[in-house]
């Protein structure tokens, strides 16, 4: 069995936290730029990192993709597209076909 052990970091604001992976996020820094509403605000931080990365940050953009193309995404897991097609179908958008 082969345990990792948990290193403390400290981000560029200060904040120290502990990671065994080489992932460089900050739980806290993430935690506070979460948005409060909005269909990004469903997401979890990767699927929210990996639009966000892609510049999509609205439906419309969103709308535009194919479910396919966004699973490519970095961060974006099967779990993300139940709430992304809710989102769409509320604003009368859907993802291309």
């Amino acid at each position: 069995m082969n345990i990792q052990k948990e290193n403390l970091r400290i981000c560029r604001k200060g904040h120290k936290y502990y990671k065994s992976s080489s992932c460089p996020t900050c739980p806290t820094c993430e935690q506070e730029r979460k948005p409060d509403n909005g269909f990004l605000s469903t997401l979890s931080a990767p699927a929210r990192r990996a639009l966000e990365n892609n510049e999509i940050t609205s439906l419309q953009q969103l709308s535009i993709f194919s479910e396919k193309e966004i699973l490519q995404f970095h961060g974006m897991g099967p779990a993300s597209l139940p709430k992304l097609r809710a989102a769409l179908q509320a604003h009368g958008l859907a993802f291309k076909d």
